[in-house]
């Protein structure tokens, strides 16, 4: 599982955090601006990335209302065009998370963008604050605070959210004590406001974007925010932006997605193909689901040794890597393989990687940063309780985990500025493209994305299952529809459809 996947499987769209010691709204005067440094590119080739990959460092003020007080460094980096011939401009690349690099998301996928866009840009992304070499984040947390399978707040076997809320509390008051002002500026605004930095710095007045998952919302504040400096604006799979909820509407949204996805899962699994592999759960796709429940509500109460020595596999353990496989067909057969395991007597299941150790953490510091300083997190102890009470009994799939508590519940100074409210005002430059069966950001919350941004947005329905679509699931006709709106500027005239 690469950073990425792994930044944004845990989002969920990510939970955690707090800070009733840190304090100060980041609310800058508009053009508040230091002078933009030169950049000084160096090559940083990665093994299995582009040879001319280059990184540079970019300095960004830590508080925007101080433009020129303490700065923080970010990893930039950019794959430069191979036909100078053909070049139109730069592209953005805005990785999702909160917490993934865009550094590493070049180095996976930029020569492959590059060849699919035919030299038209210069490949560009950067590491948002905290994430990579750059300025690191700390909340100082404890290995046990840091297993994804606590920090995503699986309700226990028995519903009860006493121990969640206990662990919640326990990682917001160690943010608290150990973020300081560097974790306080962790915000989806500070990196909008870094990106149009970066934009700066690169010389350019106008940028395309292509940005996936989390990155979405970054690019559409950045679009809502700095409308005249976009050029052509893919958003791929998108979250519902409503300004009141972000995160904690993502992460509830998560039960929706895992019920839209499942079905895929289960005729993989149920396909008379399986049998040679040895991975066919049943006989029919009907059958997989109560299989796996039935699974899970073992282990909650047996917990069946791992090959990870201390790590077993529980029910809930095996919950989340349900999640985790969901997001990618490729992830079908290991996620199979770990069930077979698991009703094997004789066996040991191999846990996934991300489930056999804690994040670290400065992953879980950035990702508890940015969703719990976005936005105030509703709720009280009771009103938790009963959500997952309800959660678990029409989605049994997720079993409460997207609606419960998390540190975010115990963030006294949130929003540390106001969301943005995506609108319709502004170029219509944006591409949507969405899968229909989106275990991470459902397909209905993407409409509500669509509807925010109205004639500024067309969108390309997939009709595929998994997250992240562009160059990621295959499907030529979405490929083709964002490489034509990025290398010609044509969309397509209203929405439309991508059949599998």
């Amino acid at each position: 599982m690469t950073t990425y996947r792994r930044s944004v499987t845990f989002l969920a769209l990510s939970v955690t955090a707090a800070a009733t010691a840190l304090t100060g709204a980041v609310t800058p005067p508009a053009h508040a601006e230091s002078a933009v440094p030169a950049l000084d590119w160096q090559p940083c080739a990665a093994s299995g990335g582009p040879a001319a990959q280059e990184c540079a460092e970019l300095p960004v003020p830590l508080d925007y209302r101080n433009p020129n007080g303490p700065r923080i460094g970010l990893a930039v980096t950019r794959l430069r065009s191979d036909r100078p011939a053909a070049r139109r401009g730069t592209l953005l690349v805005i990785a999702g998370g909160p917490g993934s690099s865009g550094v590493q998301r070049v180095t996976e996928k930029g020569e492959q963008l590059r060849q699919e866009t035919a030299g038209r840009y210069d490949i560009v992304s950067l590491d948002p604050r905290g994430v990579g070499a750059g300025a690191k984040a700390s909340c100082g947390l404890a290995p046990q605070d840091r297993d994804l399978v606590n920090l995503r707040a699986w309700p226990a076997a028995d519903g009860s959210i006493t121990e969640n809320t206990e662990r919640a509390r326990r990682v917001a008051e160690a943010c608290a004590r150990n973020g300081g002002e560097r974790l306080r500026s962790l915000t989806t605004a500070n990196e909008v406001r870094d990106i149009d930095r970066f934009r700066q710095a690169l010389g350019e007045e106008k940028m395309s974007a292509w940005g996936v998952s989390y990155g979405t919302y970054v690019g559409a504040v950045y679009a809502q925010k700095y409308p005249q400096h976009t050029d052509r604006w893919v958003l791929d799979s998108n979250g519902d932006p409503d300004p009141s909820r972000v995160a904690q509407g993502w992460l509830a949204n998560m039960a929706v997605g895992a019920d839209d996805r499942f079905p895929d899962f289960a005729r993989w699994a149920a396909d008379p193909a399986r049998d040679a592999e040895g991975l066919r759960l049943a006989e029919r796709a009907e059958d997989v689901r109560p299989s796996v429940l039935a699974l899970a509500a073992r282990l909650d109460r047996e917990p069946k040794e791992s090959t990870t020595a201390g790590v077993p596999l529980t029910g809930n353990r095996l919950r989340q890597a349900l999640q985790n496989a969901l997001y990618d067909d490729d992830a079908f057969a290991q996620l199979a393989g770990l069930i077979q395991a698991a009703r094997d007597a004789s066996a040991k299941p191999v846990l996934p990687a991300g489930l056999d150790q804690p994040l670290t953490d400065q992953d879980a510091a950035v990702a508890i940063g940015v969703v719990c300083n976005d936005v105030r997190w509703s709720g009280t102890t009771s009103s938790y309780r009963r959500a997952v009470a309800a959660d678990r009994a029409i989605h049994p799939l997720t079993a409460g985990m997207p609606v419960n508590v998390t540190p975010c519940a115990f963030w006294k100074d949130a929003p540390v500025e106001q969301p943005t409210r995506i609108t319709d005002e502004g170029p219509s430059n944006i591409l949507m493209i969405q899968s229909l069966r989106d275990p991470a950001t459902p397909y209905s919350g993407a409409l509500k994305m669509r509807k925010a941004f109205g004639d500024r947005a067309r969108l390309v329905t997939v009709d595929h299952g998994g997250h992240g679509v562009y160059l990621g699931n295959g499907n030529a006709c979405g490929d083709s529809t964002v490489t034509t709106f990025l290398t010609t500027g044509t969309r397509p005239e209203r929405d439309t459809y991508c059949a599998n």
